[in-house]
């Protein structure tokens, strides 16, 4: 199998002076919290493929662990940070955005905090919403509501390298929050370098966000156990429809552009899914293995059925615009509509009478409230990212590898997307629970090619 090859070597703006107001030890085994060192460190590939391969120790495996240091590179004293979110809402951005402040406030004493509004717009001159001030009794409140606090927005990232550098220079910002996926991070990489350009100090470190979880390298996107929660919910609602009627067919989108991860785990977690449709894995709808033929034998079978499926699955059976939205994605055609109403159309044309209901969750499902897991990670990823910017670190995102936190260059956070993979043991624990055959196509050899293509393999 072959590797990628990654430089983990994370960007520092200077040398660590400043010992750090925040008192933990830095002997083992004393039973007291410890600093963590720039040389400790998590290996990115841990699965040995065989025998003979090797198992690299080096900056292309190593990833620098996140934690606290003993010495920092910014007086506290002299710190004004600020902290935006942007691109779609996800379930935590209020909780990262409260670990933040906290952590500034109450562990380093930082007391000149600010919040951008509503995305990468809060940073420009002509936005009509000013920088709002941050401390912890203004944020104490904000996890026990969805949404974001600071407001959201897609775009703007073209204007970073001159009206946001501005800002950050006007403002005297000298650490950047950015809370965001990947076109955001994207943004963040080249703020950082704008604002070094210029000849200014100031850390510039992502908390990854996507609900999709289709982050590369990181175990999870903050969100996505609480997404997952919102949408079993939602398919076990839609199953007691299909379950109670004869003939009936339930059809549930969830999110997931280009990575299924969300269809697939709301599969596992419901127990209830006939079908999982996911970008990932293609199919098709005529045929004797088509999706519709082995819908119709679901339905002689159990008189019911339930159909999940993301909203980037199926593209190749639709028309595409080509047109982008202001985060740089291309439009999808939507998929659930088309399954909707090619179902309608098929039973009709064999005079099968059917009972057809659709659902589509995503926005309750993207302005929820955070499960305890998440809620907790948000939290931690709120914390080391502070962390991270304290002691001088730029250009970097701060992630869980492995269950341990690291930090991550953007540059390979943001290198590709994350998948799931179709002949991985999650895909396969899928095929499992729905009892859906493992290609839904006809020539299943063109099928397998473009699944090849897909995964670089």
């Amino acid at each position: 199998m072959a590797k990628n090859k990654y430089d983990f070597t994370v960007d520092q703006l200077g040398p660590c002076k400043i010992k750090s107001p925040i008192q933990l030890s830095t002997v083992f085994g004393d039973a007291c919290a410890n600093y963590v060192r720039d040389d400790s460190f998590v290996r990115n590939r841990i699965n040995v493929f065989s025998k003979d391969e090797e198992n690299s120790i080096d900056e292309t495996n190593l990833l620098q662990k996140a934690g606290p240091r003993e010495f920092i590179y910014f007086d506290p004293k002299k710190v004004k940070a600020g902290i935006c979110t942007c691109g779609g809402l996800c379930p935590g951005l209020n909780d990262v955005i409260r670990a933040v402040v906290r952590c500034l406030w109450n562990r380093y004493g930082v007391r000149d905090i600010v919040g951008f509004r509503y995305g990468y717009r809060g940073l420009f001159s002509d936005s009509e919403f000013p920088p709002m001030p941050l401390n912890p009794d203004i944020v104490d409140e904000i996890h026990k509501i969805g949404g974001s606090f600071l407001g959201t927005s897609r775009g703007g990232g073209d204007r970073l390298p001159t009206d946001g550098v501005d800002t950050i220079e006007k403002l005297g910002i000298n650490m950047m929050f950015v809370i965001g996926g990947d076109g955001t991070q994207h943004g963040a990489s080249t703020l950082a370098d704008a604002v070094k350009a210029r000849g200014l100090e100031c850390a510039v470190v992502g908390i990854p966000k996507t609900v999709d979880n289709d982050f590369l390298l990181i175990d999870r996107s903050f969100g996505f156990e609480t997404a997952v929660q919102q949408a079993k919910e939602a398919i076990a609602s839609m199953h007691m429809e299909a379950r109670s009627q004869p003939n009936c067919i339930s059809i549930v989108k969830l999110m997931g552009r280009e990575s299924g991860f969300i269809a697939t785990s709301a599969a596992l977690a419901s127990h209830e899914t006939n079908f999982c449709l996911i970008p990932e894995v293609p199919f098709e709808m005529e045929g004797p293995n088509g999706f519709l033929e082995n819908l119709e034998r679901r339905l002689k079978e159990h008189h019911h059925a339930l159909v999940v499926v993301a909203e980037g699955a199926g593209q190749e059976l639709l028309e595409v615009s080509g047109d982008k939205d202001a985060s740089g994605n291309i439009k999808l055609a939507d998929i659930g509509v088309y399954l909707r109403d090619e179902i309608k159309k098929y039973f009709a044309s064999k005079n099968i009478i059917i009972d057809l209901k659709y659902c589509d969750p995503s926005y309750q499902i993207r302005s929820a409230v955070t499960i305890a897991s998440d809620s907790v990670y948000c939290e931690r990823l709120g914390n080391n990212a502070v962390h991270a910017a304290m002691a001088g670190k730029t250009k970097t995102v701060v992630g869980l590898v492995h269950d341990k936190f690291v930090y991550i260059p953007t540059s390979m956070a943001i290198a590709s997307r994350n998948f799931v993979d179709p002949e991985g043991a999650l895909w396969r624990d899928a095929l499992d629970a729905t009892g859906q055959p493992n290609l839904m196509v006809n020539d299943v050899e063109k099928a397998k090619k473009k699944m090849r293509e897909r995964s670089g393999r």
